[in-house]
C-alpha cells in the first residue's frame, strides 16, 4: 500500500515541526540494541531508518514483526549530528512519521537534516 503524496508531505512537515519543538525524535529499538529498519518500497537494494515526531506514533507502529521493539526517544541535536550523518554517508533513507502500514515518504538524510537546521 502506498501513501498519497499530499499525504507523506503532511507527515513530513508534522515531523519537522513537532520535532523542532520538542529536541526530540523517536525511534524503534529492540532489546538487543538494533533500530527498526525496512526495505525501501521505491529503491532496490537500499535500506530506510524509520523516525516519528511522538512516541505514540512509533508506539503504534510496534506490532507484528516490530512487536520487540520499543519506543526509544533520540536527543535532536544528535539525531542531527549522529544519525542523520551516519546514515548519509552509509547510503540509507530516513522514513518519517510512517504509517502503521509502513507508508510514507523516504527521504535523504542530508535533506532532513537540513530541513531540521532550517527550522
Amino acid at each position: 500500500m502506498i501513501q498519497d503524496k499530499a499525504t507523506s508531505q503532511t507527515s513530513y512537515e508534522r515531523f519537522l515541526h513537532r520535532v523542532v519543538d520538542s529536541k526530540q525524535v523517536w525511534g524503534l529499538q529492540h532489546p538487543d540494541g538494533g533500530w527498526a529498519i525496512c526495505s525501501s518500497n521505491q529503491y532496490e537494494d537500499t535500506s530506510v531508518y524509520v523516525f516519528w515526531s511522538d512516541e505514540a506514533y512509533a508506539r503504534r507502529v510496534a506490532i507484528g514483526d516490530w512487536g520487540m521493539y520499543v519506543p526509544t526517544q533520540i536527543d535532536l541535536a544528535s539525531f542531527i549530528d549522529n544519525w542523520l550523518k551516519g546514515i548519509n554517508n552509509d547510503g540509507h533513507l530516513v522514513g518519517l512519521n510512517w504509517d502503521v502500514n509502513l507508508c510514507g515518504s523516504e527521504l535523504e538524510a542530508i535533506e532532513v537534516a537540513q530541513a531540521l537546521i532550517r527550522s
